[in-house]
């Protein structure tokens, strides 16, 4: 049994495993009780296992755990809480930006990626980059998360 020293949303923990390849997003989800992060595909296709790695989108049902040792991992639930949600959540909120939410960690912390690396960042911007990350949403609420990641980028959540 290996021990993978991580920070996850603010809070340094260790994770378990077995094996170095076993997948980050079967650890966030049994050790750490993290929801957020779904399976979607398990072949790092569709991007509702999406979290953040040092900042930058990574999908966890495909990223070894030995991959992400010693790194600052963010998760959907990391950002903010029902009481006191992030600007980029309250956007999401306001333009209901979702349906069953299954997939919203993809575009939300992918959105929240480029936004933070292009501040100010237009909606073409933002829709162009979120066009190379093939994020699949069945319920097709792609126009309201674009116009809710765009008002986030512009500094507004409503």
């Amino acid at each position: 049994m290996a021990v993978y020293s991580v920070t996850v949303n603010g809070v340094k923990t260790s994770l378990t495993a077995d094996d170095p390849n076993t997948p980050l997003l079967y650890l966030l989800q049994e050790q750490l009780q993290l929801m957020g992060p779904k399976y979607g595909c398990g072949l790092g296709q569709c991007g509702a296992c999406t979290v953040l790695a040092n900042g930058q989108p990574i999908r966890s049902c495909i990223t070894a755990v030995a991959d992400v040792a010693g790194m600052t991992l963010l998760s959907i639930e990391g950002l903010g809480t029902t009481a006191n949600p992030h600007p980029l959540q309250q956007a999401f909120i306001s333009q209901q930006a979702m349906q069953c939410g299954y997939c919203l960690s993809g575009p939300m912390l992918y959105g929240k990626a480029f936004i933070d690396a292009n501040p100010g960042a237009t909606a073409d911007q933002i829709n162009a980059a979120l066009g190379q990350t093939q994020l699949i949403c069945r319920c097709n609420s792609y126009p309201r998360m674009l116009h809710a990641l765009a008002l986030y980028a512009q500094g507004k959540t409503a």
